[in-house]
């Protein structure tokens, strides 16, 4: 209770916004891909507005982190939820106007609106006194993802079917309500005021600080840590619906099941690096991956579905987590928005990669092979881990 109490009052100013404004993306986990296919003129396109989502989110985090060095986090803040807004008006006009176009431009707007989101998390850190707050401090950033992902799926249910307006349009109108919310909250931010330091503009070179194993090791567990994830995620409510038979009532709650899962653990998981470590969190959720392929090769079923994306979302967990409070420790003050921009940029592009190619697996391949080839990354991180903590680094 003492670390919660001292942590600052700009910490859950930006909790409490980000408790808003992330409800776009599981709304848009849950609706898009059954818009898409209608929407869209080939159904293998389905999950193409999710992919776009995570493109935008990509194409903008280096735009995102030279307007927080140019403008400060306050002004990137509302950008972002500008940038939501947006996004929410694209999707009402792509349902309205029957536009796949209009749908894929909204989500490159959620998108990129997330890049923005995603610098909270340093804004976060950067607003401490005591930097061993960090782990906790990531944990309520990532915790106030459960407002989200209950309010997110809700509102793609409530807003399906509304008199005089076309099939999803008032989910979009509710996000809009959501997002004029979220900028009344976030006005209660203030830019956190950093130590200056004796360091040169900029720091070291940026090939210097990306090939310490610090920063590398904190690069794969949060890429592949988002990019499985994704993979499987974007997927799961096109095979369990479209592929399988399973009710839009079973694949929201199993979406809402994986996205609690992704960040209810946060009310435990920093406490839990503070105590064993980041190397043996980041293991666990590598551990935690390969049950979800496990159960996910097991069958088609409503619970198998279920247990493996809960498992999923517990393991982004560990691993974003891991990766965060990592990277923070690869750079100093004066570095910190070139090594963010880089990491970001490289975390959301394999996500890209792995959304765009998602529903192509699916269609092409099915469900089993799409799972078998989550095994290489899931793989390649494990070994990752296993040879820094055989190395005794002490991080």
């Amino acid at each position: 209770m003492n670390t919660l109490q001292r942590l600052p009052r700009n910490l859950w100013v930006l909790a409490a916004t980000l408790s808003l404004v992330m409800t776009a993306i599981p709304l848009m986990v849950l609706i898009s891909g059954l818009l898409g296919s209608e929407l869209a003129s080939n159904p293998a396109l389905a999950t193409l507005p999710l992919a776009c989502a995570v493109i935008g989110t990509a194409i903008v985090t280096i735009p995102a982190a030279l307007l927080v060095r140019a403008k400060g986090r306050r002004f990137a803040g509302f950008t972002g939820i500008a940038c939501v807004g947006g996004g929410a008006l694209s999707g009402l006009l792509a349902t309205e106007l029957n536009s796949f176009t209009c749908l894929l431009l909204g989500a490159v707007l959620i998108g990129g609106a997330m890049a923005f989101f995603q610098q909270f998390r340093f804004a976060a850190i950067e607003s401490l006194s005591n930097p061993a707050d960090a782990g906790p401090a990531v944990s309520v950033i990532m915790l106030s993802g459960i407002v989200s992902a209950l309010i997110g799926p809700e509102l793609g249910a409530w807003g399906r079917y509304w008199p005089g307006f076309a099939q999803y349009s008032g989910s979009f109108i509710l996000l809009l309500i959501i997002v004029g919310l979220a900028a009344l909250v976030f006005n209660g931010f203030h830019n956190p005021l950093l130590q200056k330091t004796d360091e040169p503009d900029g720091g070291r070179p940026l090939g210097q600080v990306i090939r310490q194993p610090v920063f590398i090791i904190a690069l794969a567990s949060a890429a592949i840590g988002y990019a499985v994830m994704s993979f499987l995620m974007t997927s799961t409510p096109i095979s369990m619906h479209s592929h399988h038979g399973h009710s839009l009532l079973d694949a929201k709650w199993v979406i809402q099941s994986h996205l609690l899962a992704m960040f209810l653990p946060s009310l435990f998981s920093g406490f839990l690096l503070q105590k064993f470590g980041v190397l043996r969190l980041m293991l666990a959720g590598g551990a935690l991956y390969i049950g979800v392929l496990i159960v996910a090769l097991s069958g088609q079923a409503l619970l198998h579905y279920w247990w493996a994306l809960v498992l999923l979302g517990i393991g982004w967990n560990f691993l974003f987590l891991a990766g965060t409070t990592l990277l923070s420790k690869s750079h100093s003050n004066a570095e910190r928005f070139k090594v963010q921009a880089v990491n970001d940029f490289s975390v959301f592009s394999l996500q890209a990669l792995a959304s765009l190619s998602a529903g192509w697996v699916l269609v092409q391949y099915g469900w089993s092979t799409q799972v078998w080839l989550s095994l290489l990354p899931v793989g390649v991180l494990l070994m990752l881990a296993l040879w820094m903590f055989f190395r005794r680094d002490p991080l």
